[in-house]
């Protein structure tokens, strides 16, 4: 953890800060959400997982014990930036060790910015077993607070009725030659709860919008109501009217409807998981059941809930065209250029993977945090890190990101640590990024989480003023297990030396992990690769515990 400087304008925010500590311990659960009961990952025996909330500038701490008994676990927070705590990000094997059963670990961080977030498991393809929740952060100076009255959380997933471990098993099998990733069951709408929103003629409501899905958007349209978007990722954006949305895996948004003067009777709205290929073929029509879920505006209780919304084309609003609330114009020219090729393709046994120009992620022995922490002037050479798709940012770098999506699908692609810019995104079959900059946004909207287009490319930019190991990745659970990920190491100067807590290295000591040094913790000569993961392992164990001999 490295010492936070307040500016002026952050010193009144800090005086009222407070310390808000939650004590999770996670637990396996039976539970049905869509009627059929399986085991789920909860929260001190209960699942849904609970809601975190706390205001701007406040203090976060979460304190968690794994009580799983045969899986190892952690927490992720989306969309918080870790500035100065970059070691309490979440991912297991990048900032941390994972948490073995009968350990523990310590969360804290402070929450900078206000808006909608969420909690997973990034540890091995666990959070579509059910470790997840919202993250909500208030602000009591809320530019937008005068425009509602009162706030709903909505959020959607898709559904898996059989366990991530066996579905990744069957994924990652040399015979699954078109890459196809495991199908989900069904859709879930606050979790299996539903979403019945109680609505009062005259007030207006805030709804925060999350998804939690493992593969699948999700679109939204209310009957005879006009959402005013004003938050994207929590990032502020200019209002938006929109008549649909497509919220992809792990994205949020934030917007308004009102119940106005001529509204009477209640409500349908539909929520519609994307499972296509291709969700802006008009052809497609809407889904149909078991990917469909009708909530209700409900202004009168004596009425039967039995309409339904019917959208025949979905034609979500483009959110690339959203415009930053500070109206910002994008960052100046570019001093890092990380530009990625994604494309599906076979490790050296046959696998199906997927990769970023030809290369698979492979998680190493040493957490790549811990490596560049301890590798002294070393930590500036990518060949010390393995196969983790190393990129090299310094300190005040403008740097863009440019995803060239060389397949059909969209993919969403998430960055950790930073709100980029989105310069540009243009509709499917635009082929590559023509290499040169023009005709960019003029002010493009900030976000962590972008949806990449068939076919397709995205040009996002933003300023590593954020020292720390942080991954950019397809936010499609199935994907990071099969690799699409890069590990950003960001002003490496900033990271030599780094001290982290007890409790975080004793879950590595625990399983015997190495915690310094290269990749394969080589604390002697760092470019020695002896030992370097290079060809992922052909059994696939997920979270599995075993404990070390």
């Amino acid at each position: 953890m490295r010492s936070l400087t307040f500016g002026l304008l952050s010193l009144a925010t800090a005086a009222r800060a407070a310390t808000v500590t939650y004590n999770f311990t996670a637990t396996w659960v039976w539970a049905a959400p869509d009627g059929v009961g399986r085991p789920l990952v909860g929260i001190n025996g209960q699942w849904p997982c609970p809601t975190i909330e706390a205001n701007v500038g406040d203090t976060v701490v979460v304190h968690l014990s794994n009580n799983l008994g045969n899986q190892t676990t952690g927490l992720h927070w989306h969309g918080i930036n870790q500035v100065t705590t970059e070691e309490m990000d979440g991912p297991s094997g990048v900032t941390q060790c994972p948490v073995p059963p009968g350990s523990f670990i310590k969360y804290e961080f402070v929450v900078d910015v206000a808006g909608t977030y969420w909690y997973h498991s990034h540890n091995m393809g666990q959070y579509p077993d059910g470790l997840r929740g919202p993250f909500i952060v208030h602000d009591p100076n809320d530019p937008n607070k005068s425009k509602y009255d009162e706030e709903v959380i909505l959020t959607v997933s898709d559904w898996y009725r059989n366990q991530s471990l066996d579905l990744v098993r069957q994924m990652l099998v040399p015979t699954n030659t078109r890459f196809q990733p495991p199908a989900p069951n069904t859709i879930l709408v606050n979790e299996g709860q539903g979403a019945n929103i109680n609505f009062v003629k005259g007030k207006k409501y805030r709804i925060r919008l999350i998804n939690f899905a493992a593969l699948a958007g999700a679109f939204l349209h209310f009957d005879s109501h006009t959402m005013k978007v004003i938050m994207n990722d929590a990032a502020l954006i200019k209002e938006q009217e929109a008549y649909q949305l497509r919220v992809a895996p792990a994205q949020r948004y934030d917007f308004i409807i009102e119940a106005i003067d001529r509204d009477s009777g209640n409500y349908p709205f539909l929520v519609a998981l994307d499972v296509n290929r291709d969700f802006q073929n008009p052809a497609l029509g809407a889904l149909r059941f078991p990917f469909n879920f009708t909530g209700y505006l409900v202004m009168d209780n004596t009425q039967p809930l039995d309409k339904v919304d019917v959208v025949d084309v979905w034609n979500p609003v483009d959110d690339s065209h959203f415009k930053a609330y500070d109206g910002a114009a994008p960052y100046a020219d570019y001093t890092k250029l990380i530009k990625l090729d994604f494309q599906f393709c076979f490790d050296a046994n046959g696998y199906p993977r997927a990769c970023f120009n030809n290369v698979t992620y492979i998680g190493q022995a040493v957490p790549t945090l811990y490596t560049a922490a301890t590798t002294g002037d070393s930590n500036s050479n990518p060949l010390i890190y393995g196969q983790v798709n190393p990129f090299i940012v310094e300190d005040g770098d403008i740097v863009q990101i440019v995803v060239n999506n060389l397949d059909e699908a969209a993919h969403p692609f998430h960055l950790h640590g930073h709100h980029f810019q989105v310069l540009d995104r243009p509709g499917p079959t635009a082929g590559s990024w023509p290499e040169r900059d023009v005709n960019y946004a003029s002010e493009p909207p900030k976000r962590d989480t972008i949806v990449v287009n068939g076919a397709s490319y995205a040009v996002l930019r933003f300023k590593a003023d954020n020292p720390g190991v942080f991954l950019f990745h397809c936010h499609i659970e199935w994907h990071v297990e099969m690799g699409l990920t890069v590990t950003i190491i960001e002003a490496p100067s900033k990271l030599k030396g780094l001290v982290f807590p007890d409790d975080h290295l004793d879950n590595c000591r625990i399983q015997k992990i190495p915690y310094a040094g290269n990749a394969a913790g080589n604390t002697q000569n760092h470019t020695d690769t002896t030992g370097f993961v290079t060809v992922p392992p052909t059994i696939y164990n997920g979270a599995m515990y075993t404990a070390p001999s």
